[in-house]
């Protein structure tokens, strides 16, 4: 974090010691220390103090800690999507490849199995889907800028835009057309069992 290095930074052209920028906003010298060394943060009234007596704005005294915690929210914004983009491909491929072996085994209880893996695979669809609507990414080239942590320039982010509604076109097509061909290949191996 930056606020610890624009506090001493600040202390520093102010010409003040520990003990006196402590005086000046009512902690300890060791509270003073702990902020400087990024043991510990400030409170908001101790930061308005410190702007103050700086003669700095808010703004100007965490503006290195406002970008750290962009950067932090963003990267647990990746995290939580490739968490659920891995869990839903699993769940998706386990439900493709269980589906006619359950059926057919266990009958009835094998569609209502096929049917609880088919809903934890939704489930996972609409966390995914929910995470691609608030950071607005749609096409496998943002999908994958997104995934890596970059951003597209703005002539590659219209010409996404552009595409977005033909993707989810062939994306319908390409879903149905592979769930047959897994589902038939399926009926055909498992055709001397019935």
């Amino acid at each position: 974090m930056e606020l610890g290095r624009q506090i001493k930074k600040y202390r520093t052209e102010a010409a003040l010691l520990q003990e006196a920028l402590a005086e000046h906003i009512y902690v300890t010298r060791q509270t003073i220390s702990n902020w400087e060394n990024d043991k510990s943060y400030p409170d908001i009234h101790s930061l308005l103090l410190l702007s103050d007596l700086f003669h700095i704005s808010l703004d100007q005294l965490i503006k290195g800690d406002i970008k750290q915690m962009k950067q932090e929210i963003k990267h647990s914004e990746i995290q939580k999507f490739n968490h659920y983009e891995n869990l839903f491909a699993v769940s998706f491929l386990i439900t493709i490849v269980s589906a006619v072996p359950l059926a057919v085994f266990l009958k009835f209880y094998g569609v209502l199995l096929s049917a609880l893996q088919f809903a934890v695979c939704m489930y996972l669809a609409l966390k995914v889907e929910k995470c691609k609507k608030s950071n607005d990414i749609q096409t496998y080239k943002e999908i994958v800028a997104f995934s890596e942590g970059r951003h597209l320039d703005a002539i590659e982010k219209n010409q996404e835009i552009g595409k977005r509604p033909y993707q989810k076109a062939f994306l319908v097509l390409g879903c149905a057309g592979i769930t047959l061909v897994l589902s038939l290949v399926l009926l055909w191996i498992l055709k001397p069992f019935l």
